[in-house]
């Protein structure tokens, strides 16, 4: 099995402080997307959510039917400090491929990438099935060269492409053109939705 299905080797990362896909603040990209929601009702879960700075953000603007999801419980700690009116009940600590429940919305934000290139289509087939019918799927990934070192693993449009419209209605996948500097050209926006 590979080491990033493992909840240690993410523990070990937190513990470790070697979080480097961290960027200590909400990107920019999600961010922008998630301003033009309207429904404060949208049952929305993030995947790999880490610290989750775009949860922060979304609570702040009323989002409250919020499910955050991450392998290593380390992950929470430092968002308890920030959110601790946020419910416990919605913290989910646990394998995105065990987890059952329907969503409208998931936000993707360097949860596919730290997966190994393998289970990306058992990540595409997940999405659907957590997907309620019209559901959205919505985030970044990275555009750099595919590699088998990792994570992250790169990716490029074309893969992404092939591999979500078997399953999604692709509404946007596009470069982005308000990333971090040290993430300029290196990422893509992606929004696909399921068909109802």
């Amino acid at each position: 099995m590979d080491k990033s299905f493992s909840k240690e080797f993410w523990s070990e990362k937190y513990q470790s402080q070697s979080t480097g896909w961290d960027i200590g603040h909400a990107s920019p990209p999600l961010i922008e997307f998630c301003e033009t929601l309207e429904n404060k009702d949208l049952k929305i879960l993030i995947p790999g959510s880490g610290r989750s700075y775009e949860g922060e953000e979304l609570w702040k603007k009323g989002f409250k039917n919020m499910f955050l999801l991450d392998m290593a419980p380390e992950a929470f700690d430092d968002f308890r400090k920030r959110v601790p009116e946020f419910p416990e009940s919605q913290l989910l600590t646990d394998d995105f491929f065990k987890l059952e429940g329907e969503f409208d919305l998931i936000l993707e934000q360097t949860f596919f990438c730290a997966l190994p290139p393998s289970a990306r289509m058992n990540y595409v087939e997940k999405m659907h099935e957590l997907l309620s019918k019209d559901g959205q799927l919505a985030g970044v990934l990275f555009d750099f060269p595919l590699t088998e070192k990792g994570p992250p693993f790169g990716g490029s449009q074309q893969e992404y492409e092939k591999l979500f419209s078997e399953k999604f209605e692709i509404k946007k996948l596009e470069r982005c053109y308000n990333s971090i500097k040290p993430r300029e050209g290196s990422e893509l926006f992606i929004w696909v939705r399921k068909p109802a």
